[in-house]
């Protein structure tokens, strides 16, 4: 079986048990993303792997697996299916980061956690730099994305009681960064960081933004696009 069908089949799968298993609101849509792209969205449970590829809806997904799940057969077996790269979270790991921007130049598309890992708290944590670094040197769009509903305590708390989740995917509008300098790069990585993570912060509530709440950035973003959360009409009123 090849990669592609291989792929296929999981977004089957995936569509016909979250179909079951929840009730799934998409504002925003990837339909018009014919060419490569970044998603970049928060990561608050094992779920959201599955409805991100259902939303890219693509056969040339690019697929990062943490090295600590080589131990599981499993998880070495899908590696191999789907192609998938796998990545040290723990330190800056160059050789997977060359290994990905080669894909993505040849016009694969990826979706990323800029935070690294799930959020224990379930809300956002700081950002790292490898999203924005491959866009950067990709020249390909970022496109923002926001789920709740996905968090593994909620899914373990209603799968257990048979009620169905509730889960809203809001996808942001894509956006080109900048060219990245030479001097000051350090920087101007991090600055690039917290535009992308506060524009992933505008798509969730209040309760998910976490570290970025109260980012100058955030305000603004919010005062510009406006809200659907009730609790930021103090933010949009000042």
């Amino acid at each position: 079986m090849s990669k592609h069908t291989f792929l296929r089949l999981i977004r089957a799968i995936a569509r016909v048990v979250l179909g079951i298993i929840a009730r799934i609101e998409i504002i925003g849509s990837l339909d018009f993303q014919n060419s490569g792209f970044i998603i970049a969205g928060n990561h608050v449970g094992r779920l959201e792997a599955f409805l991100v590829m259902l939303l890219a809806n693509r056969d040339d997904i690019i697929l990062i697996l943490a090295e600590k799940y080589k131990q599981y057969a499993f998880w070495r077996y899908v590696a191999r299916k789907v192609d998938a790269i796998w990545i040290n979270r723990f330190e800056a790991d160059f050789a997977a980061l060359r290994v990905v921007l080669k894909r993505l130049e040849q016009g694969e598309v990826m979706a990323v956690a800029p935070e690294g890992t799930r959020s224990p708290t379930e809300a956002l944590l700081p950002g790292r730099p490898g999203a924005v670094y491959l866009a950067a040197k990709s020249g390909l769009p970022l496109i923002p994305i926001g789920v709740t509903g996905t968090e593994d305590r909620v899914v373990k708390y209603r799968l257990k009681r048979l009620q169905r989740l509730d889960i809203t995917a809001r996808i942001g509008q894509p956006f080109h960064l900048p060219p990245m300098p030479r001097a000051g790069r350090d920087e101007w990585l991090q600055a690039q960081t917290d535009e992308l993570m506060c524009r992933i912060a505008a798509l969730l509530p209040p309760s998910h933004r976490g570290v970025y709440a109260d980012h100058p950035r955030l305000i603004e973003l919010l005062r510009e696009q406006g809200s659907p959360f009730a609790e930021d009409k103090h933010l949009l009123a000042a």
